[in-house]
């Protein structure tokens, strides 16, 4: 297990990065292409095109559970929650020297509104207009009462007027060279195994950022990448690293320290229930009962996680979990692989001296699970979850693929079972809808945003639509106890554990990081807009304040 990292421990100390040049993980990518459209889905551009070159309006700390004012310095719903107005910053310039105004972010929804493909968030469909009443005042107008709103609408990264309404096609424009407000948005590298990104010359935050750079190597697993990190060469990193305080912490502890905790989303494993026998959620939730989310939570996660709550919902979320549904879920979430045997045999899949089941016409029970080759967390309890399934009569093949491959895949549906992640917010409505909405479910070959696993259930879309309708919480709360219903009854997809927010920093040559300690911001990288809270806090060890 981890062969390489282990044996590289021995080698030579890395040659010291530049001065002021903060070195960043984030992306696995084997070589960098060279694409910088904020406008398009996570996967095709290059970290930190939608959290570090762009802004949005307002940030909501996943930390703190506070929005951050940004581009925006203040909003205010409508007193009949039918629009939002946002008071823009007067001081924002573009990275180009123009000047940043209202006109821009009515241009980038404008966008949206004319390419559907860019429209990842489906604000068009809740949006009645976009308006700039003047050149520091933007109104958004609602077609009906939508309390999530706020959250889509406000992270939103904003591009100029004046450089995409020159665009024959921001749908497949690389945008090379972007023109941003953002704190870093100089490309003074690109090359295939690495990039630079320098601080913007006219950025809005006087004397920010505090360093010069950010310098992105190209790694195409976790294993250079946690060799890169164990020897120092990064200072900041979002990825899984095994046995972390013995062979990273306990390398350099006065410097070497991490951040994990347990505020991301739920990995999943994914059915495509366009595929039988996935269509059916008795054989869904045997294929749930025998997997032994504590092993793979042992063995493939190191112990920095736990089993899965029957709601799918992680300890963000806490507050929001209905006890009884967690009472049904728990039935088909407990390993209980004699339970699982049992519910398969219901189903008609009877297993055979060969030790595989098979259906009355005499079809196997073969089943393939796709997981992203360079991920060796995801890989081994995909490997676990194999086993498990064997063990009950189903042959499992583990097939593991590049990330772009993987990612199209999933998107496309063209898979049996998946690791895959699920949605964040600051509720959990973006949760159920990304696992039930009928409304999100695109036909397989097509590319989908959420509910990769093509689950309709129009009786979430009700319950959603409930969910938006309401300005009170104690009504919030009602729709979401009848969506984990819907949830812990139909086991759409199966929850294996809450994905830590992976963290790792290196204080040798940069403080100022969040940590349990100081915790204003998330320390991962991996999510979005957080990371540019850090990067506006960062600096170099020799001008740290003194309350750091």
């Amino acid at each position: 297990m981890f062969p390489l990292l282990f044996t590289l421990l021995g080698c030579a100390p890395a040659p010291k990065a530049d001065p002021g040049v903060v070195t960043v993980l984030q992306e696995q990518q084997a070589t960098w292409i060279r694409n910088f459209n904020p406008l398009l889905t996570t996967g095709g551009t290059r970290w930190p095109t939608r959290s570090g070159i762009y802004e949005p309006l307002l940030i909501f700390n996943g930390a703190t559970g506070e929005w951050t004012p940004w581009l925006a310095e203040a909003w205010s719903w409508s007193d009949d929650g039918m629009a939002l107005t946002f008071d823009l910053r007067d001081d924002v310039l573009w990275s180009d020297g123009e000047t940043f105004a209202a006109d821009d972010v009515v241009a980038t929804f404008h966008l949206l509104r004319d390419n559907s493909s860019l429209d990842l968030g489906g604000l068009w469909g809740f949006v009645e207009s976009v308006e700039a009443p003047d050149a520091d005042t933007v109104v958004v107008s609602f077609q009906r009462r939508y309390s999530p709103g706020l959250a889509d609408i406000a992270h939103q990264p904003i591009v100029p007027e004046h450089i995409w309404s020159q665009v024959e096609d921001p749908s497949t424009w690389a945008n090379p060279d972007p023109v941003a407000t953002g704190p870093f948005t100089e490309i003074n590298v690109f090359r295939s195994q690495v990039f630079e990104l320098g601080k913007n010359p006219n950025y809005w935050q006087e004397g920010l950022p505090h360093v010069d750079a950010l310098r992105f190597p190209a790694v195409g697993s976790n294993e250079q990448a946690a060799w890169s990190i164990v020897q120092g060469e990064v200072d900041w990193a979002g990825t899984f690293i095994p046995a972390i305080e013995r062979v990273y912490v306990g390398r350099d502890p006065e410097h070497h320290k991490y951040w994990f905790p347990q505020t991301g989303g739920m990995v999943f494993l994914y059915p495509n229930t366009t595929k039988p026998p996935l269509d059916n959620a008795d054989v869904r939730k045997a294929l749930s009962m025998a997997l032994d989310r504590e092993l793979i939570v042992n063995v493939a996660m190191y112990g920095y996680t736990q089993p899965a709550n029957p709601t799918g919902m992680s300890d963000s979320y806490a507050d929001w979990r209905d006890p009884a549904a967690e009472a049904i879920g728990a039935e088909w979430m407990t390993y209980n692989p004699e339970g699982a045997a049992a519910a398969l045999d219901a189903a008609g899949w009877t297993l055979r001296d060969d030790g595989v089941r098979y259906n009355s016409a005499g079809e196997p029970l073969e089943l393939s699970l796709s997981v992203v080759s360079g991920w060796s967390d995801w890989v081994r309890a995909a490997q676990v979850a194999s086993r498990n399934l064997e063990a009950v009569g189903v042959r499992c093949n583990v097939k593991s693929r590049d990330f772009s491959a993987w990612f199209d895949s999933l998107g496309r549906g063209d898979f049996d079972l998946s690791i895959a992640w699920s949605e964040e917010g600051s509720t959990p409505y973006g949760l159920y809808k990304g696992l039930l909405s009928a409304k999100a479910v695109e036909p397989v070959g097509e590319p989908a945003i959420r509910n990769w696993h093509r689950y309709p259930d129009p009786n979430a879309d009700a319950l959603l639509a409930a969910f938006e309708d309401a300005t009170e919480e104690a009504l919030q709360h009602q729709a979401i106890n009848a969506l984990q219903m819907r949830f812990v009854t139909e086991a759409p997809a199966l929850p294996l554990f809450p994905n830590p927010s992976w963290g790792e920093y290196n204080t040798t040559r940069f403080v100022g990081w969040p940590s349990a300690d100081n915790p204003y911001a998330r320390l991962s990288p991996n999510l979005t807009p957080d990371p540019l809270l850090v990067m506006t806090r960062i600096m170099p060890r020799e001008n740290r304040v003194a309350t750091q």
